[in-house]
């Protein structure tokens, strides 16, 4: 059967006739472009998560418990010392690498391009989200004599616009060869009918997978299989836009170490009980990430015996996992959350729909999903003022303003 033909009966079998119109129509290099893309779907993954979207969400009786943490700043020298021992050696025996998700758009901050490439207002001049996330990777390199590898995740949207920058930009001073840029896994976009939506190109509209998609994207990519070749034992996961991330820290690593686990993570105490955040528990025996909505009230009131939030530990992808626990997650499907949003798409006579309201779902995995898949995690608690200044919206809460000020009065402090 050629693939014309293959495609075609995809399209019969999954309902999809307002696309086998479309190929009709078309000159036979998009026809071709667009019949690749067909083959390549994994039709069968796409429909379950369509039923799925039609499905009450089941509310499983669950049992959660608080979890374990290690406070950094109750640590008393000796223990300091011990734990960032044992991380700065596997720092500098080249065994650890960097992990950058970075493949959103800057939209929500009224910028246009990959949000790592939005310059923050620090000391006058301004320094790009992708320069500050290269100062912290220098310190490190500079402190344990070593060159960190550093792999950056992008979408197909921004990959173009963000090695143009970063080779503008000359990597703002990073070996070129320690930096491998690689693209998100995406998923197709379907309406409410069950019908994949195309694009002006006339491809079918896919968006990334969700932050969850970083594991498999890794080992899709090669650059697991890089990291692997390098001799890398352990693997720092974070996001692009926290510009007080420690994307080395050895007592994180360390901790790891002594407690024996395949995964670790850094959070910092809830501001208030309500505040809207992920917080780590226990889940039927299981690390997991709870969602602020997922939690019950009464539990995000409840005070341990030290007076502190039981349920007070943020999740701040700060995440930090040996080479095989990524291996392993890689090969895992991950749960699979649907959004409903706005979409415009072409219909069978080529006519652009600008929907007026919600019209189709996008699909995506959470990367704390994954800690499910093993029975403990080592969790550092930080402080915020030290460790948390994400800039997510123009204004208010987490905006350029409170990430610019905590930057500048957390450096302010380093120098005194």
């Amino acid at each position: 059967m050629d693939k014309i033909q293959q495609a075609k009966e995809q399209l019969k079998r999954y309902h999809q006739n307002h696309m086998l119109h479309l190929l009709e129509q078309l000159e036979e290099e998009e026809k071709q472009k667009l019949v690749e893309q067909i083959n390549q779907i994994d039709w069968d993954q796409i429909m379950e998560l369509y039923e799925n979207t039609k499905r009450e969400i089941e509310i499983k009786e669950n049992k959660i418990e608080a979890i374990a943490y290690l406070d950094k700043e109750k640590l008393t020298k000796a223990q300091k010392e011990e734990l960032n021992c044992l991380g700065e050696k596997i720092i500098s025996n080249g065994e650890y690498a960097v992990v950058t998700m970075a493949g959103g758009q800057g939209t929500r901050l009224g910028h246009t391009g990959p949000k790592g490439t939005f310059k923050l207002d620090v000391y006058g001049k301004g320094k790009y989200l992708f320069e500050i996330l290269v100062d912290n990777l220098k310190e490190a390199n500079k402190k344990y004599n070593t060159i960190i590898p550093w792999y950056i995740m992008t979408s197909r949207e921004n990959y173009q616009e963000t090695v143009e920058f970063l080779e503008k930009n000359n990597y703002f001073g990073y070996p070129k060869e320690q930096v491998t840029i690689f693209k998100q896994s995406e998923l197709p976009l379907i309406d409410t009918q069950g019908k994949l939506l195309i694009s002006k190109e006339y491809r079918i509209k896919e968006a990334s997978d969700g932050n969850g998609g970083t594991y498999s994207s890794l080992r899709e990519s090669g650059a697991l299989a890089d990291m692997k070749e390098k001799g890398i034992k352990w693997v720092f996961i974070g996001g692009v836009d926290n510009v007080l991330l420690k994307m080395a820290d050895v007592t994180l690593l360390g901790m790891a170490i002594q407690k024996q686990v395949q995964i670790a993570s850094k959070s910092v105490v809830k501001a208030n009980p309500h505040e809207k955040v992920g917080v780590f528990c226990k889940m039927n025996g299981h690390p997991k990430v709870i969602e602020y909505a997922e939690l019950p009230e009464k539990m995000a009131e409840e005070i341990d015996k030290n007076g502190e939030l039981k349920y007070g530990e943020s999740h701040i992808m700060c995440n930090l996992y040996t080479i095989d626990a990524i291996e392993k997650i890689s090969k895992e499907p991950l749960m699979y959350h649907s959004a409903f949003k706005k979409n415009t798409y072409i219909d069978e006579k080529k006519r652009e729909i600008i929907p007026e309201k919600e019209n189709s779902y996008k699909f995506e995995s959470f990367i704390f999903d994954a800690f499910e898949f093993f029975d403990d995690i080592a969790i550092l608690r930080g402080k915020r003022e030290d460790d948390f200044a994400p800039v997510k919206n123009k204004e208010g809460v987490d905006s350029p303003k409170t990430a610019k000020e905590l930057y500048e009065k957390y450096w302010k402090r380093q120098t005194k």
